[in-house]
């Protein structure tokens, strides 16, 4: 058992942070400290926190919370705390989770680590209100004078287990790459990218898991869980990346924005599970780092060597990183260590992390992670799949990894909006799932699930469509759907019925509630009419050369906070952004057709008769779909519709209404 913990393979662990506004560092600090602290020898992990906004208050927090690891780790080992992410294990709402020891040395620790946690977030607080605690260190000094978007390569080894022991602390390496104007950063997949080179040089792990900077280590063995899995098969095909689902701590009672999505993921997850495996989710994920370095299945087992030329075309032209992805390429797996000098090794980092280094190599293409979409991870995900790997769905109890989920309305939309884009992005390009299917060895039933998912977007087209069709019966005195007495319309009423009984019992099965089910189901018409109608257009305008897509950093809360602690927890928040204008429109010219319809305003009816029944039914569910946008009408702040989206949309449902009736007359 002794030799059990020298067996075990190296892992590098990546943490992704952008902007220190948007994304708190106190939130970075957090995922951080639970990685450096997870049940696993510390001389076989390394963590890598990728800078992109060139922030040295990023720099600051990671270096005030390595001296608070020392304190943190050690305590967490000794006394086998579960939740290691400190924000959670000290707050008020999570006693539950303290251990049961009860002892005056555990106490007077206890209050001890409680008390540094407190420090820490009064330093970081104080830091990003005043930069007087950074500016004059020499650590800082690249810092000066800079540009988020146009700087140097930043490299800074925080920690390093110099001596190689399983008790210490891990590696911990701050990393904000070079940006140039006239280079192409790639968003988080560039940036993804450096880090898989820069600790391809540094430690070279066979292993790399990449978390986003919200997404703590929630189950301190969720490692050790993911390593079993990839080197419990007896070929490798049987397992290239292990995904763990996104799961949210602290959302409000019965998911009102609908973020948990723990049906869907119960469903999709799993059956993609029976075929090649589920696709990558950009966040939870461990992966091979030789798949990643775009090793097919057919050379898995290789052991031979290429010629170094080749080796360059592929991963460019640094000397030391063709050495290291030779060994992973062609070494025995898990055998790698890590290297002792890493100091040694930054100059040759800083070569891998210059925003020129890919040119003319395969990176963004056939090696690491893909460029060309906003939703980079279901795109590389599908590449890995496309070559025949597999992957597999991790669902420990606890699970292993716990977000802050997006709360209110412009961060939820311009969130799916994001994934409507670039899921769409990949669906009209080269890497549609259809030619990998015919051309590689994406299985035909796992290029059926990729379209599933991929076709998201399109569907905001046909609901938009049926969302306006009652409304413009009820406008022009028309009918889509037989009278309430003839027979035929039982068979409407029975499809409506027997598919949402259906999605009900889905989500009963899964433990949630008919709230719940009612809550996902307005936001999935919410999201329809908003983020994904935004999300066909950008994609339209990219197809057609006007413009090109934009990866946009969503805004990270600090911490949720429960409906007990805020009345507002559940209500859907507005802001100026146009997003909001379709759903505004739809909304007010819904109570427009039934306003019209009510008062006996419609014109004569053309046909056999007129809408009915049937049709204002329609229209008064869509409007109770749009209920938070109904409320919106009458609140003020940041929970109403600002007045521009209410002008901008009261046109538009004007329009709508005026040509509706003319279309009637003609």
């Amino acid at each position: 058992m002794n030799r059990v913990p020298e067996l075990l393979p190296p892992v590098d662990m990546f943490v992704t942070t952008a902007d220190p506004v948007l994304e708190p560092t106190i939130i970075t600090v957090n995922t951080v400290l639970s990685l450096l602290a997870v049940d696993y020898p510390a001389n076989k992990l390394a963590c890598y926190v990728s800078d992109d906004g060139c922030s040295p208050l990023t720099l600051y927090s990671l270096i005030e919370a390595s001296k608070f690891a020392n304190l943190w780790v050690p305590f967490c080992k000794k006394y086998n705390i579960q939740v290691r992410a400190p924000f959670r294990y000290f707050s008020c709402s999570c006693e539950s989770i303290l251990p049961g020891d009860h002892s005056p040395g555990f106490q007077i620790e206890w209050k001890k680590m409680k008390d540094e946690y407190q420090k820490l977030e009064g330093k970081l607080e104080y830091a990003a209100q005043n930069s007087v605690p950074y500016d004059n260190s020499s650590e800082f000094v690249p810092f000066k004078n800079i540009e988020s978007r146009n700087h140097p390569t930043i490299i800074k080894v925080i920690l390093e287990n110099k001596g190689g022991h399983s008790n210490e602390l891990p590696h911990l390496v701050y990393i904000s790459r070079e940006k140039r104007s006239n280079f192409p950063h790639h968003y988080k997949a560039g940036a993804m990218n450096v880090l898989t080179r820069v600790s391809g040089l540094m430690t070279n792990a066979p292993y790399m898991l990449n978390v986003d900077c919200d997404m703590f280590a929630n189950n301190p063995q969720i490692v050790l869980h993911a390593v079993c899995m990839m080197i419990g098969f007896e070929h490798e095909s049987g397992c290239a990346f292990v995904q763990c689902p996104q799961i949210f701590y602290d959302v409000p009672k019965d998911d009102p924005f609908g973020s948990q999505m723990l049906a869907s993921l119960e469903t999709i997850g799993h059956g993609m599970g029976g075929i090649q495996g589920p696709c990558y989710a950009g966040t939870g994920c461990f992966h091979r780092r030789k798949i990643i370095y775009g090793l097919s299945l057919n050379n898995a087992n290789s052991k031979g060597t290429l010629i170094e030329k080749a080796l360059e075309e592929q991963f460019g032209n640094s000397i030391e990183f063709v050495k290291s992805a030779s060994q992973i390429l062609f070494g025995l797996d898990g055998k790698t260590n890590h290297p002792h000098d890493i100091p040694n090794l930054i100059e040759a980092a800083y070569q891998v992390a210059n925003c020129g280094y890919e040119r003319d190599t395969a990176w963004g293409n056939k090696v690491g992670w893909r460029y060309g979409s906003a939703t980079e991870d279901v795109l590389t995900g599908m590449k890995i799949h496309a070559r025949g790997w597999k992957s597999v769905f991790c669902m420990p109890n606890p699970p292993g990894f716990l977000g802050c989920s997006s709360q209110g309305g412009p961060v939820s939309m311009i969130q799916r909006k994001r994934w409507a884009t670039g899921l769409l992005e990949i669906l009209f390009s080269k890497d549609c799932p259809i030619f990998a299917t015919l051309t590689a060895k994406l299985q035909l039933r796992q290029c059926l699930a990729y379209i599933f998912i991929l076709t998201w977007g399109l569907l905001c087209i046909p609901d938009m469509c049926y969302s306006a069709l009652p409304a413009y019966c009820l406008l022009t005195n028309s009918h889509f759907l037989p009278k309430v007495q003839e027979p035929a319309s039982y068979l409407f009423v029975a499809l409506f019925v027997i598919r949402n009984l259906y999605n009900i019992f889905v989500f009963l099965q899964f433990g949630l509630s008919i709230r719940a089910w009612w809550n996902h189901l307005r936001m999935d018409k919410i999201t329809s009419a908003c983020a994904q109608l935004f999300g066909v257009l950008s994609v339209i305008l990219k197809l057609l050369g006007l413009s090109e897509t934009v990866f946009e950093v969503t805004k990270k809360d600090q911490f949720a906070t429960s409906e007990s602690d805020n009345v507002d927890a559940g209500s859907f928040t507005f802001d100026e952004s146009p997003i909001f204008i379709p759903g505004s429109t739809l909304l007010i010219v819904q109570l427009s057709a039934l306003v019209m319809g009510l008062l006996g305003l419609q014109p004569p009816a053309q046909g056999m008769h007129g809408s009915g029944l049937g049709e204002v039914m329609c229209s008064v569910f869509v409007v109770l779909c749009f209920w938070p946008f109904v409320k919106g009408l009458f609140r003020k702040g940041k929970y109403g519709i600002p007045l521009s989206i209410m002008c901008n949309s009261t046109a538009l449902a004007l329009l709508f209404v005026l040509l509706s009736r003319r279309a009637s007359m003609g």
